[in-house]
């Protein structure tokens, strides 16, 4: 693109790789892409009074945003173009347009009808910034898959927190200008990987398919992926993890100002206490990304899966007995771990299918795992209407049957061992 090769000629991108390092660059660039996604929950309170909304309202701007996402990691994955294009084009032009139409959220809606348009266009735009971020990582460090993704997710984190931040040091500032800000953030992601371009990894593979493989081989096979035993266990192990994780970050803000943590720490207020536990979740990623070089991918996403239950189950139970500090304690070990998982699986994912097939696998994956969560947040916000904090038992699922999806799956094959048993991210 014109940008990358501006930016390159005036030796950001040798600043970028030789001084900040290239993982490092697509992982800040991630940051500020995401935190395109919940901007507009930043500001729920706002919109609440506004447009007369309720938290089941909110819960469907969430939604807007997920079956946006859906809708557009199926058209990159579907289509093949997620391993047809440039991969650091497709995350400049969907950032920049994501920044577009949420500055048309902030400035433009008009209520809850107008908004889940621009919020579900955002979300389109964000599946050529999350995925498409991971295939950039694959590109530049194909061998540290668990790690790397770990740190990308990890900054997937702070830019799902990152708007809740916003809102604390924008108080007092019209919720406009706190969405806004998201959009500022987005264009910095697009000028980082617009100077960055391709890994070398990305581009040798490219020159593989120009040299005799069918472009269009992606195209026909991505569906097959689920026909490798070891891709189907991290992917179904996934979706066991996905009902959970987007349904309680968009229940955060509800369960910290329902339970008796908002009167105990009053100081803080209700979104600074929702960035720290969202945020807890980068902690939780990067000492995963750690972990897995000594134990293996498999063994930190069954283990992070099997701990976020745990605290799912636990808060359930014991919201109404448990102390406000108890209960800090626990929201923090939940944010840590219900997202520990996410980058320990798409390695896993990444690494079972075949180099041509990794952007669209990775999309596919997303794209299921986001229609999970869009089913998850609808129910659980509307409940939370009628029994209040009760509604977390509907997430307690998830991880269970993600822990059995994946122990049934990746049971002793020759292509699970291979996969699983002998490979260390």
């Amino acid at each position: 693109m014109d940008l990358g090769n501006t930016m390159k000629a005036m030796g950001l991108r040798r600043l970028l790789v030789d001084s900040i390092g290239p993982v490092a660059a697509i992982s800040l660039a991630q940051l500020f892409g995401t935190a395109l996604w919940f901007s507009a929950n930043s500001t729920a309170a706002d919109l609440m009074k506004l447009w007369h909304a309720s938290a089941a309202d909110i819960g469907w701007l969430t939604n807007a945003v997920q079956l946006g996402f859906i809708l557009g990691t199926l058209i990159i994955s579907l289509s093949g173009a997620a391993d047809r294009f440039r991969a650091s084009s497709i995350f400049v032009c969907s950032a920049l347009a994501g920044a577009i139409l949420n500055l048309c959220f902030a400035w433009l809606s008009t209520g809850l009808v107008s908004g889940g348009v621009y919020r579900f266009g955002v979300g389109v735009c964000l599946a050529g910034i999350y995925p498409v971020g991971m295939k950039l990582i694959v590109g530049w460090a194909p061998n540290r898959t668990g790690q790397t993704l770990a740190q990308l997710v990890a900054m997937l984190v702070l830019g799902t927190a990152l708007p809740h931040a916003m809102r604390v040091m924008g108080t007092g500032f019209p919720w406009q200008l706190v969405i806004s800000a998201s959009s500022v953030l987005a264009v910095g992601g697009a000028i980082v990987i617009g100077a960055l371009g391709e890994g070398p990894y990305s581009e040798i593979r490219a020159r593989a398919l120009d040299g005799g493989v069918a472009a269009g081989a992606s195209q026909s096979s991505v569906i097959n992926a689920f026909r490798i035993p070891s891709f189907r266990a991290a992917t179904f192990g996934y979706f066991g993890h996905m009902w959970e994780l987007y349904t309680f970050w968009t229940a955060v803000p509800l369960l910290v100002s329902h339970s008796s943590l908002v009167a105990h720490f009053s100081g803080i207020g209700v979104s600074a206490m929702s960035f720290a536990i969202i945020g807890m979740g980068a902690v939780g990623s990067l000492a995963g990304g750690v972990l897995s070089r000594q134990i293996g991918s498999s063994k930190v996403a069954t283990g992070a899966l099997a701990i976020s239950g745990l605290c799912c189950l636990t808060f359930a139970l014991g919201w109404r007995y448990l102390s406000p500090e108890w209960l800090a304690a626990l929201m923090a070990i939940w944010g840590a771990a219900v997202v520990a998982d996410s980058p320990q699986f798409s390695a896993l994912a990444a690494r079972a299918c075949p180099p041509d097939l990794v952007g669209s696998a990775l999309a596919i994956q997303n794209s299921i795992g986001f229609a999970v969560t869009v089913v998850s947040i609808a129910i659980t916000t509307s409940l939370f209407e009628r029994v209040g904090l009760d509604a977390t038992w509907l997430l307690v699922p998830g991880p269970v049957l993600g822990l059995a999806a994946f122990a049934a799956m990746s049971r002793p094959t020759r292509a699970s061992v291979r996969t699983f048993g002998t490979h260390r991210s």
